[in-house]
C-alpha cells in the first residue's frame, strides 16, 4: 500500500465529516435566503427573513447524483404534475458524485419556479477549470429538467437555473456571475427564448474574515461559517447579532462540530509533519525502526500503536 493511500485512509474521516457539516451549515434555508438575496435579481434588496418562505420543502443536501439518468425522479403531487428531485436513499448510488445543495424557489409572482444549486470548495482546484465543472453542473441542471419539470418538446417551460460555488481560501473577496450573451455580429434578430435560463455565480472567500459593509455583507456571513482564526462563540455572535439569523440548535451544533473538527484537521497536521521529519531523519542515521518507533513515542508523547501508524505512513516501502 503506498503512502498517499495510507495518508487518505487515516486522515480522509476527518475532511469528510467537516465537509458533511459544512454542507449542513450551508443548506440552512435562513443561510441560502442571504445567498438569494445577493445574486438572484428578483430578490435583491429583500430582507432575508421574507425570502426563507419562498424556498419550497427542504434542500436536499448530497443526496441528488450528477450522473445522466440519476438527478431526476417523478414525484407526482396532487395536481398530478411532475415535481421535485431524487430524494431516495442515497446508499442506493454509493460512490456517485453528488450536488452539495439542490432546491426549488418559488418567485414572488407565486407560478414560476427556478432551480438552486449550491457547491461548497475549501479552495480552487488546480487539476481543472472550476467554470468548466460549473458549467457541467449547470447544464444536467436543466437537461435533467426534461420529463421532470417539462414534457416532450415543451422547451418554454424550462425552468431558470442557479449553480452558486462558494470557494474558500482565496486571495481576495469576489462575486462573478456567469451567463449567456447575445451579440449580433450580422443583421439583427429578435430570437424568441430566454437568455437568462443559464447561471453560474462564484463567490469566493477570503482566508480573513472581511470587515463590515455592505460591499462585503455576504462574504461576512459565509466568512463567518467559514473563515479561519474563529472561535465557534466568534461566529455565532456574527451570525446572531449582525444577520438577526436565530441561533437554532442544528445551527450551534454544526458551527461546533466544524471548529472542533478544523481543529483537529489542524492538529493532526502538525503531528503527522513532525512524525515523518522524525522517521525521515532516523532512516538516515540508519536507526532500526524499533529504534524509530521509540523516538516516535518519547518524541511526540504517543502510544505504541499511533507510533505504528505513522511508521506504516512514512517509512520506507517494500515491494
Amino acid at each position: 500500500m503506498n503512502t498517499e493511500i495510507k495518508n487518505t485512509i487515516l486522515t480522509t474521516d476527518k475532511d469528510a465529516q467537516y465537509d458533511e457539516s459544512a454542507k449542513r451549515l450551508l443548506g440552512q434555508k435562513s443561510i441560502l435566503a442571504h445567498i438569494l438575496v445577493k445574486t438572484v435579481d428578483e430578490f435583491a434588496g429583500m430582507d432575508p427573513k421574507d425570502v426563507v418562505s419562498y424556498i419550497e420543502g427542504e434542500p436536499f443536501i448530497n443526496t441528488v447524483p450528477i450522473e445522466t439518468g440519476f438527478t431526476n425522479t417523478v414525484i407526482k403531487n396532487d395536481e398530478s404534475r411532475v415535481v421535485g428531485l431524487n430524494s431516495e436513499n442515497p446508499e442506493l448510488h454509493e460512490g456517485m458524485i453528488r450536488f452539495d445543495i439542490i432546491f426549488y424557489v418559488r418567485m414572488k409572482d407565486g407560478l414560476s419556479q427556478i432551480i438552486i444549486n449550491v457547491e461548497a470548495q475549501k479552495d480552487e482546484p488546480q487539476r481543472y477549470g472550476i467554470l468548466n465543472r460549473a458549467v457541467f453542473y449547470v447544464s444536467r441542471l436543466i437537461s435533467s429538467q426534461k420529463e421532470r419539470d417539462f414534457e416532450n418538446t415543451e422547451y418554454d417551460d424550462i425552468k431558470r437555473v442557479y449553480s452558486i460555488w462558494v470557494c474558500m481560501n482565496m486571495e481576495e473577496n469576489s462575486l462573478s456571475h456567469i451567463h449567456l450573451v447575445k451579440d449580433d455580429l450580422v443583421g439583427y434578430h429578435d430570437w424568441r427564448g430566454k437568455l437568462d435560463l443559464f447561471n453560474i455565480v462564484m463567490i469566493g472567500l477570503a482566508k480573513k474574515l472581511p470587515g463590515q459593509g455592505e460591499q462585503y455583507e455576504l462574504h461576512r456571513l459565509l466568512g463567518a461559517l467559514f473563515a479561519e482564526g474563529l472561535t465557534a462563540g466568534e461566529r455565532l455572535n456574527i451570525i446572531k447579532e449582525e444577520y438577526d439569523i436565530p441561533i437554532e440548535q442544528t445551527i450551534e451544533q454544526e458551527v461546533d462540530v466544524m471548529c472542533n473538527l478544523s481543529q483537529g484537521i489542524k492538529e493532526t497536521g502538525i503531528a503527522e509533519g513532525r512524525a515523518e521529519e522524525i522517521i525521515e531523519t532516523g532512516y538516515e542515521f540508519g536507526l532500526s525502526e524499533q529504534d524509530i518507533l521509540e523516538r516516535l513515542q518519547k518524541k511526540l508523547s504517543i502510544s505504541l500503536q499511533k507510533a505504528q501508524e505513522y511508521l506504516l505512513m512514512f517509512g520506507k516501502q517494500t515491494v
